[in-house]
């Protein structure tokens, strides 16, 4: 059943429209848990598209494993998604940013207030984004220490690569994921992917997981996958890589690779002189789980994350 969740009217007669899709069992009593699927808050992260269209069409070939509600969101931005714009178009506002809004704000703050009410009331919510357009992610799930030892068990459900929990930030505060969570709706983040584009195996992986955490819920009674059992960033070393010089980064390791330390990760390079402008090198042993996917670079660029150890 599409639902609308917030209309505002805009300029040259067009208008601001958030659907959703409930999905419910075919005999309902009243006392079903609830999960709500999020995505497309920034319009430029388009993995989680693919993600709604497959929990739709599962359950909708699978109905009677169906014993608990689906909230799809497949577009929290849908004007930065028709724009390929990260933020809301002619606001240059970050929608993730603005959490958990204002009814009597302006236009953007109403919207987000709008969303936190539908979304009130969810047993669960998954938060699906993407890299941006510069990065390659792994399947993950990032989530505040604040709420990590709500969210933890959950988390190793759903079927990724990698559980990354940090230190709260203030900045933070503002997203959607900490604004349910603050009122009490368990939510956490997932990155996967590259911006602007749809990586189909990662989807399915996600998908995979959606259901098993579903299972684990009550809501679905289908056959699930034993999740992957993901490496968890609690007391593991961290290698954060950045460019010195601006160039053009050619990478010499594959994303998901393992390095030591020391090893080379790529180049920058100087197209106008065919030089090598820098030698990139690992700082420490580990799995590269972040690696740069757009080439050209500026000095302070983030070219890879490589994942250790646990901590001496």
């Amino acid at each position: 059943m599409i639902k609308t969740v917030a209309s505002v009217g805009l300029p040259v007669g067009e208008s601001w429209n958030i659907y959703k899709n409930r999905l419910v069992p075919e005999a309902v009593t009243g006392k079903e848990k609830r999960i709500s699927i999020v995505t497309g808050v920034h319009g430029d992260e388009l993995e989680g598209q693919f993600v709604c269209y497959e929990i739709n069409r599962i359950i909708r070939e699978n109905k009677d494993y169906l014993k608990g509600i689906v909230d799809i969101y497949p577009a929290l931005n849908p004007l930065g998604i028709d724009s390929i714009t990260r933020g809301l178009p002619g606001y240059d506002i970050d929608m993730n940013r603005i959490f958990p809004g204002d009814e009597e704000g302006a236009v953007s703050e109403h919207i987000a207030s709008e969303i936190m009410a539908d979304i009130s009331g969810s047993d669960f919510c998954v938060d699906l984004h993407a890299s941006n357009i510069f990065l390659r992610e792994i399947p993950q799930i990032r989530m505040s220490e604040a709420y990590a030892d709500k969210l933890i068990g959950y988390a190793k459900l759903m079927n990724v690569d990698l559980v990354w929990v940090y230190e709260n930030a203030v900045v933070l505060d503002s997203t959607l994921s900490h604004g349910l969570n603050s009122i009490g709706v368990p939510t956490f983040v997932v990155e996967m992917g590259v911006g602007m584009r749809i990586t189909k195996t990662y989807g399915k992986q996600l998908t995979e997981g959606i259901l098993c955490l579903m299972k684990e819920l009550g809501i679905w009674t289908g056959e699930t996958v034993i999740p992957k059992e993901p490496m968890i960033s609690y007391n593991r070393k961290l290698g954060l890589l950045h460019a010195e010089s601006p160039g053009i980064f050619m990478p010499l390791v594959e994303h998901l690779g393992t390095v030591r330390e020391n090893q080379p990760i790529g180049q920058i390079l100087n197209p106008l002189t065919g030089t090598i402008l820098e030698e990139v090198v690992s700082p420490i042993d580990g799995l590269v789980f972040t690696l740069r996917e757009y080439p050209v670079v500026s000095a302070g660029s983030l070219l890879a994350r490589v994942l250790g150890g646990e901590q001496a």
